[in-house]
């Protein structure tokens, strides 16, 4: 695994997501389900942070719905970011005909992985998104189950299945690359905005 350097000669890690081969998967953030989400208002509060920043630098953003008949649409202010969204039975999002299709034109092979529930939907859809050659990663406070231990054993196994464990924060940063400009600042406003409330 080799970086190459750019025109300044510094030399980025392939093992660092960048906003040109990365993706962002909302996982079935939906009203009847997030209530009972251990931390479910950290974890909204987290993927909208994620969103506005996939957004600010143009990355894709998917997302799916788990039988919204019986769990509801996505929470808010969620559902206002996205366009419709996919409805699945399958509990991993890759059951999704169609879901990941653009990416390769993109060339994009890393997802970024949130929603819920981590010992269910999240880690099947990472353990299938491994197995087809993804890199994945996941932001472990924008991931919740009902029950904490649900959530830890989940993250242990999609560790040592090969998923990478990150958090928001280092995320947003990892995305934006360097200090300074426009995005930077308005990057800086939301990690602020987080530390206030």
């Amino acid at each position: 695994m080799n970086a190459s350097p750019d025109s300044s000669g510094y030399f980025r890690s392939p093992l660092l997501m960048s906003k040109s081969d990365t993706a962002l998967l909302m996982i079935d953030l939906q009203e009847r389900l997030a209530p009972v989400i251990d931390q479910s208002e950290l974890i909204v509060e987290n993927v909208e942070r994620l969103f506005l920043t996939a957004q600010m630098f143009d990355m894709p953003i998917l997302g799916t719905e788990q039988y919204p008949k019986g769990l509801g649409p996505t929470v808010e202010p969620l559902k206002s970011m996205l366009p419709p969204l996919p409805e699945k039975l399958t509990f991993s999002a890759c059951g999704v005909e169609g879901l990941l299709k653009d990416l390769a034109k993109r060339a994009i092979h890393k997802l970024l992985l949130v929603g819920v529930e981590a010992h269910v939907c999240v880690q099947q859809t990472a353990l299938d998104l491994i197995a087809a050659g993804f890199d994945v990663y996941i932001a472990v406070d924008a991931v919740g189950s009902r029950f904490p231990l649900e959530k830890d054993i989940a993250l242990r196994r999609m560790e040592s299945a090969g998923a990478v464990l990150t958090t928001t924060e280092a995320t947003m940063f990892e995305w934006c690359e360097r200090a300074g400009g426009e995005h930077f600042k308005e990057l800086s406003r939301l990690v602020r905005k987080k530390h206030a409330e």
